[in-house]
């Protein structure tokens, strides 16, 4: 049986969304959410990558993100998966309470169940590639392996 998220404020697996308040260190730096963290990374080692970390919501993050007026990094495809899989562990790694959650689903699937997303989500049809949930599943498992 799958597992299906997409809200933050879904309970008691809106965690899994990079929406959740649920904010990390990386790179030195604190991050209010995974969201910030990733959209950021596009921009890395320029001025719009810390504008984005300071905006509030992480649905600003994500729409200064998509804007394809600021210079996305030319890997940004060959690096995006290890840039949420390391948002994703820290973010895990960091909070013990969702932790648990994540570990207490066991071996089901996760799967993002965003209508629009075919890459990081199911997409409306179900054949999107659910980067997000193999991700998340990944994680479980590194959590587990300890």
């Amino acid at each position: 049986m799958a597992i299906y998220f997409y809200s933050s404020r879904e309970k008691p697996y809106g965690c899994f969304s990079n929406f959740s308040a649920h904010g990390l260190t990386l790179d030195g730096v604190w991050w209010p959410t995974s969201e910030h963290y990733f959209q950021a990374q596009k921009f890395v080692g320029t001025p719009h990558a810390d504008q984005i970390r300071q905006v509030k919501l992480p649905k600003d993050a994500a729409r200064l993100g998509r804007q394809r007026t600021r210079p996305l990094r030319p890997d940004w495809e060959a690096v995006k998966d290890d840039v949420m899989r390391q948002a994703v562990l820290c973010k895990f790694e960091t909070h013990a309470d969702i932790r648990d959650i994540l570990l207490s689903t066991g071996h089901q699937d996760l799967v993002e169940n965003a209508p629009g997303d075919y890459y990081w989500g199911c997409g409306q049809n179900g054949t999107g590639k659910n980067m997000l949930g193999k991700i998340l599943m990944e994680v479980r498992e590194r959590l587990r392996a300890g």
